[in-house]
């Protein structure tokens, strides 16, 4: 195994540039769901439901395959790296919607007539007192979402990013050392998504004393 040590050290470098990446994508991508879910037009509020479960209801490994193998039937390319983090991001930020949905309908609608009556517009409402609260509020669920990512970048192996999960597949052809080798990938990933969970908890055990206050 050791030899393979780089192997497994560039695979886990692409999948933390993914993972990443898709995060910060899926982030703003939900978010913006998120507010056209309780926006007061129906056409705006019918277009975040029909996005939200068209992505969370069909499988990511086929929404990857549409960004990698699908776009070029349109004549647009996309490098497999790039297929991958947008079928990511995009099939996350569903999950993101309903996530900081919950939080923003959780906040006291005594908050927001306060606001419209201080003369604020709805965007602002939104931007300046519901949103704030609404993020912190879904800090966990958010977090868990992040776990789940890490995660789910072992499915872009299937479309040839050289990601951990692809490095580990090349490993185990070479050396045929099935056990050790996934063995060593399960704590790579691990050394990923078990700091994240701390951090996670440790926010979250912040901001409720910070509520409590």
């Amino acid at each position: 195994m050791v030899q393979n040590l780089p192997l497994f050290l560039d695979g886990l470098r692409t999948t933390l540039q993914l993972a990443v990446g898709a995060l910060v994508l899926a982030l703003a991508v939900g978010t913006l769901v998120a507010l056209l879910r309780v926006s007061p037009l129906g056409v705006l509020r019918v277009a975040g439901t029909a996005y939200v479960e068209f992505l969370r209801n069909t499988p990511l490994l086929v929404q990857m395959f549409f960004w990698v193998f699908g776009l070029p039937f349109v004549g647009v390319v996309l490098p497999e790296f790039g297929g991958a983090l947008l079928g990511l991001a995009f099939y996350t930020s569903a999950f993101v919607a309903e996530a900081v949905r919950a939080g923003i309908l959780s906040i006291q609608h005594g908050q927001i007539e306060a606001a419209r009556a201080m003369g604020l517009s709805y965007v602002q409402t939104m931007r300046l007192v519901v949103l704030p609260q609404a993020i912190a509020i879904t800090v966990t669920p958010l977090g868990n979402l992040a776990i789940a990512l890490t995660k789910n970048t072992s499915v872009a192996s299937a479309v040839l990013v050289p990601e951990l999960m692809y490095q580990a597949e090349v490993v185990n052809a070479r050396t045929f050392a099935t056990y050790e080798t996934f063995f060593v990938t399960a704590a790579l990933y691990l050394a990923l998504t078990i700091p994240l969970s701390r951090l996670v908890a440790r926010l979250e055990h912040r901001l409720t004393r910070f509520r409590s206050a």
